[in-house]
């Protein structure tokens, strides 16, 4: 009698298998829009501190030709990737996949480029497997029901293990058995915790890119015929086994394979329009919403309270102290209150709202001192983001507005357009207009470029 496969085999047989032409038009097209605003987000993470600094010490490891989102530095394959994820996931601007619970473009997109770049890969095969790795990472996430984040683990570090794996191996031309092998080889890299909630770091960033050089190279060590484990994710110390406080029983395992290749979840990724940690996001829009309606300034607020999901009071809510005046731009995307504050007296969230003046604003302080939270009783997360704000007002009113469907969701789609706005706002931070609007129809346009490598040396600074 025939062992029965382990969970590897499937998304390794889905991930060798699946062709352009047979991904649906509309998973392609969601695919491309993501690509597109990965790789603008990469573009603004570029003039940040934290990105100087990344590629200077990337730097002194390697020279090569792999472009730099938005830099005039070029690393070689590994490094380049691990730069280029940091820059995705650096300034919280990423996409996000609810239902997984992790941000899968962050690791996917710099490794499915520079795999295709060191493959000479088409366009098409560039998405194809950037959309089969994706789906695979997303469902993985599904399985762990959010258990990675309350055991103390980053999911993206995780999971981007697995997901970058099986783009770089696809673009490797690695068959079913050698992908069922990479993936338990680079089970021994994954790694990613939550440690950067505790004090002012930069590692959340760095935990998005170095999935893609455990990847790279459990890619190559498996296309030689190096072994690795088939069980890395149900075995006795396997993923689901090792990293969730309430072991397998908590884990949905039919979640990962269930429907692969005929159901989607990539349609279901959110890109964000606010640089900030998505819990923010319904607190961000109600707040604007409500003093924008009632024409409310800041001496007419005496107090905010912001209604969060459970789920996600450890992230932007507690430790209190901690959060009503975040000391960098990281703490402030995580805190519900600099949100509120920031919401109510500017009126917008943008990358601007994160700038050292900002976040030293007197005024703005002073309203986060005064903002306090409660569990939002009509939160219907994980199935959407939503949120509720009341501000009380020094004349005795109580205002209370809330989003419970964010923008994104199946829904409330967002229009192509207003994701290609946002990348050119992002570009153009480093970047002219015109140069900016070439790389958005390139990347739009992928599908159309036999050999990527006319593509993405256009990425970088030159």
């Amino acid at each position: 009698m025939s062992k029965p496969p382990t969970i590897a085999e499937p998304l390794a047989a889905f991930t060798a298998s699946v062709r352009y032409d047979q991904i649906p038009e509309d998973v392609v097209a969601h695919a491309k829009l993501h690509l597109l605003d990965s790789v603008g987000v990469g573009f603004a993470a570029s003039g940040f501190d934290f990105a100087r600094k990344a590629c200077a010490a990337l730097s002194t490891l390697s020279t090569g030709k792999h472009a730099i989102f938005g830099m005039d530095s070029s690393l070689e394959l590994r490094d380049a990737i691990v730069m280029n994820g940091m820059l995705v996931h650096g300034i919280e601007y990423d996409d996000t996949a609810i239902r997984g619970r992790v941000h899968p473009s962050a690791f996917s997109v710099p490794c499915a480029l520079a795999a295709g770049t060191a493959a000479g890969a088409s366009g098409k095969d560039v998405l194809a497997a950037y959309i089969a790795g994706v789906e695979c990472a997303v469902r993985l996430g599904m399985a762990a029901r959010g258990g990675f984040s309350s055991a103390g683990y980053n999911t993206v570090g995780i999971i981007g293990a697995f997901g970058s794996t099986l783009i770089a191996g696809k673009l490797f031309g690695l068959d079913a058995r050698q992908l069922t092998m990479a993936q338990g080889i680079v089970y021994s890299t994954a790694a990613g915790n939550r440690e950067f909630t505790a004090a002012a770091s930069w590692t959340k960033a760095f935990e998005a890119g170095w999935p893609g050089a455990g990847a790279i190279t459990a890619v190559c060590l498996a296309r030689q015929g190096y072994v690795g484990p088939a069980t890395a994710y149900e075995g006795r110390f396997g993923l689901l086994e090792v990293y969730l406080k309430a072991r397998p029983a908590a884990a949905d395992f039919a979640a990962i394979t269930a429907m692969l290749g005929e159901e989607w979840e990539f349609s279901r990724i959110l890109i964000k329009m606010l640089p900030s940690c998505f819990f923010n996001h319904p607190i961000i829009n109600a707040t604007i919403a409500l003093v924008t309606e009632y024409d409310l300034r800041a001496q007419d607020i005496r107090a905010i309270r912001v209604l969060v999901p459970n789920a996600g009071i450890n992230t932007v809510c507690e430790p209190r102290d901690k959060k009503i005046a975040p000391a960098d731009i990281a703490a402030a995307q995580f805190s519900a209150y600099y949100s509120a504050a920031c919401a109510a007296l500017r009126r917008r969230f943008t990358l601007d709202e994160l700038d050292a003046q900002t976040l030293n604003d007197p005024a703005i302080r002073d309203l986060a001192a005064r903002i306090e939270y409660a569990v939002d009783p009509q939160s219907n997360f994980p199935a959407h983001y939503s949120g509720g704000v009341e501000i009380s007002t020094t004349d005795g009113r109580v205002l209370s507005a809330r989003e419970d469907v964010n923008a994104g969701s199946t829904e409330k789609p967002l229009a192509a357009s207003a994701i290609g706005a946002k990348f050119l706002a992002n570009a153009e931070r480093v970047m002219p207009r015109r140069r900016a609007e070439e790389i958005r129809d390139l990347l739009l346009n992928i599908d159309r470029c036999d050999d990527i490598r006319a593509l993405t040396p256009r990425l970088g600074a030159g």
